[in-house]
């Protein structure tokens, strides 16, 4: 027997529509967050044998490009007003900070391992929060100050402890590169916020896509750096089934679901799925060979865990 009254039947309504949401936004960022672990494993896996760093990057720059093209196209935003000058500054960053940002994260993972550069993912919270602050756009808040400490005493035992070894040629050049492309992520999380208050996904990302496609094609062109063996290859064997799954998922598809989840639930509460990067990228490098169980690393990835609990906990705190 329902013994809900006309009076509660509203707010029953709206508590399940809420926990509907939510469950929606755990699924959704869990899936994209598993493609992003994933992704580090299947980049090692082509670098630097059936790809180079330069035709990567033009090959995901490329495949978003048109994937956010035609997703824009059958699915348009017929409220948003894109300016002359959006169009252009969309341009610029990813001109400047995509390809920056994919170029450096290619080339860490061509000369460290999966689980160190996820350890450097792992600071994008710490990073963004310290940007916001110089650009005084945050408040000082001494809970995150101490998650930023965290992080950065784990980024420092990976950089000074990991050695040369079968699984990284140069881990002190590759985490530097890994640091750089979490800089420039953290700038581009920053400036697509700002525009997707006003634009769709579809739309900032195609042109930011676009930016870093032109630029990528052209110092593959000017330079004749094209190494990507991985395209000749048989449509079934593992290279190619390796890059058909990071330009479909972790290129195009973890994008949109991650803004599936932003819309329905706390941004603090998506942050804090970038931990399941690292666990995801850790377990498949372990089990596959990409890496070597170290306890030195085992702490580093304790300290970055705790370094973006501290952080985003700090985060909503403040806001309350």
């Amino acid at each position: 027997m329902n013994n809900t009254t006309p009076a509660q039947a509203p707010k029953a309504a709206s508590d399940n529509s809420s926990r509907h949401n939510r469950i929606v936004g755990n699924v959704s960022i869990f899936i994209a967050k598993t493609f992003s672990g994933l992704n580090e494993n299947a980049l090692k896996f082509l670098l630097p044998k059936w790809m180079n760093a330069y035709s990567g990057v033009v090959l995901r720059l490329g495949f978003g490009s048109l994937f956010f093209w035609i997703l824009g196209w059958v699915k348009p935003d017929k409220t948003e007003k894109v300016t002359a000058r959006d169009r252009v500054l969309l341009l610029i960053t990813g001109a400047i900070v995509v390809f920056g940002y994919m170029y450096t994260l290619l080339m860490g993972l061509t000369y460290t391992t999966p689980v160190s550069s996820s350890i450097f993912i792992g600071l994008q919270a710490s990073c963004v929060y310290l940007i916001c602050l110089v650009l005084k756009t945050d408040k000082f808040s001494w809970g995150r100050v101490a998650g930023i400490l965290l992080g950065i005493a784990g980024a420092l035992i990976i950089i000074f402890t990991q050695k040369h070894s079968d699984v990284a040629s140069n881990p002190m050049l590759g985490n530097m590169f890994c640091m750089a492309s979490t800089v420039l992520f953290s700038i581009y999380l920053i400036v697509e916020k700002k525009f997707l208050k006003r634009l769709s996904n579809a739309t900032v990302s195609k042109y930011t896509f676009s930016g870093g496609f032109i630029v990528a094609a052209a110092v593959v062109a000017l330079s004749g750096s094209w190494f990507a063996p991985v395209v000749s290859l048989n449509v079934f064997s593992a290279p190619f089934l390796a890059l058909a799954f990071i330009l479909i998922f972790p290129t195009s598809v973890s994008y949109l679901l991650t803004d599936v989840a932003l819309k329905n639930l706390p941004a603090t509460v998506v942050a804090l799925y970038s931990n399941w990067i690292l666990i995801v990228t850790a377990i498949v490098s372990y089990a596959t060979g990409q890496d070597h169980f170290s306890w030195w690393q085992m702490l580093s990835i304790l300290l970055i865990i705790g370094s973006v609990y501290l952080v985003e906990t700090s985060e909503v705190k403040n806001r309350a």
